[in-house]
């Protein structure tokens, strides 16, 4: 075969066979097949598109490029989550624990910011000493003591995603519907998973814009998952502002803990709660009550003290050096608070990635943000920025200006 044929043929429209992905998977993984080559063809995928046949052969390439779990016989059900990635977007670090307290098991393997997104890898790493860099072993094991780990890709793990999931953040090619489901269930299928709950979002700040982009990439996603034997469960979320009232990476986190101590922002609850019922052994009411007691909270814990977090020192963080509020300029309700808008400003302030390498500065980002249908008198905070630097609040702030419409 060779490598430039098969990016013209799919350059042109033409259809890979099952033969030709698994050849270039294996190419790349290889290190045979250079970063600028899979580059081109992932932008061709991007414009052309895939086939569900070619969806599905890309997806089995991707998860034979690497290992999986293998569980024992008679273990409760394995489950997990995963959202296609919006503003603020922090269900996760709230959902793992809370799901182990039910008795499932949830070997949960992250990703790092794409795009506009933020990414769990990256929250998590914001807490001192947090390890996410488990191997396959280390997370069988803590698996089966605590119930939940959450972890990045080992080197054993789907190590081609792993190379393209890089790829994709800096050459503009995120929203590509089928390598966001051979991305998604490369890996989710590698857990070894019984139940998957799917968190599909759509509008401004996520990679589909529209309902109906969500519903197209949420039925591949099924038909595909179904298909390798896997229960899956999807939701569709409007992510046109916020999820929470925090974005930022360190921010996160403190809400999540404060959802763990049985508060929090409402949608970010609600939407969790949402996520985990279609999966999880209890009722509703009993996964609300674990939040509201503590149980989920020592559970999450117990998990970060098993993977080198330190939350006392999380606790004890340093602020950004500049903080600024951004009063309302007028008494009205809030109508729009663009959650694009917000990611973006997000990203340049320094909480996500430009460039493949790129540190994130775990203190940036926003916080205390005003939800749609607030009404807001004239010097009430719409939001709080937290940058690196009075030059970069400036920037923020005169970026998110586009975001808000209030009257």
């Amino acid at each position: 075969m060779n490598t430039v044929a098969l990016i013209e043929k799919k350059r042109d429209g033409g259809e890979l066979d099952r033969g030709e992905v698994a050849w270039l998977v294996a190419e790349f993984t290889a290190g045979r097949m250079p970063d600028y080559q899979m580059s081109a063809l992932a932008m061709a995928v991007y414009f052309r598109g895939m086939t569900l046949a070619e969806t599905v052969a890309l997806t089995e390439a991707m998860l034979r490029s690497g290992q999986s779990f293998i569980w024992p016989e008679g273990r409760p059900p394995v489950v997990d989550k995963h959202s296609t990635g919006g503003v603020g977007d922090k269900t996760s670090l709230i959902l793992a624990p809370l799901l182990a307290c039910d008795g499932l098991w949830v070997p949960m393997i992250s990703g790092r910011g794409l795009g506009l997104t933020g990414g769990t890898l990256d929250k998590l790493e914001s807490i001192p000493g947090f390890r996410v860099g488990l191997s396959l072993e280390e997370t069988r094991r803590q698996v089966e003591s605590l119930g939940v780990a959450m972890i990045g890709q080992t080197p054993e793990i789907c190590p081609a995603d792993k190379k393209l999931y890089a790829l994709r953040d800096v050459t503009a090619t995120v929203p590509s519907p089928p390598l966001i489901v051979a991305s998604i269930l490369s890996k989710k299928l590698a857990e070894g998973l019984d139940r998957l709950s799917l968190d599909v979002k759509f509008g401004s700040g996520a990679f589909m814009k529209t309902r109906p982009e969500a519903e197209s990439l949420a039925g591949t996603l099924v038909a595909v998952g179904r298909g390798m034997g896997v229960a899956v469960h999807v939701r569709l979320t409007p992510m046109d502002e916020p999820l929470g009232r925090a974005v930022g990476n360190a921010l996160e986190v403190a809400e999540c803990l404060e959802v763990l101590d049985g508060g929090g922002p409402p949608d970010l609850v609600a939407l969790t709660l949402d996520l985990c019922e279609p999966v999880a052994r209890s009722s509703r009411e009993t996964l609300a009550g674990w939040l509201a007691d503590g149980t989920a909270r020592a559970k999450f814990e117990a998990m970060a003290a098993a993977q080198g977090g330190d939350l006392a020192a999380f606790g004890r963080r340093a602020a950004a050096p500049v903080i600024r509020e951004w009063p309302a300029p007028a008494v009205g309700v809030l109508r729009a608070l663009d959650a694009g808008v917000i990611g973006r400003a997000a990203v340049a302030l320094g909480a996500g990635r430009q460039r493949t390498g790129d540190e994130v500065d775990h203190r940036v980002g926003f916080d205390r943000i005003a939800k749609t249908g607030q009404r807001l008198d004239r010097g009430d905070v719409i939001l709080r920025v937290h940058a690196a630097s009075t030059g970069a609040a400036a920037e923020a702030l005169a970026a998110v200006a586009a975001a808000v419409r209030l009257d």
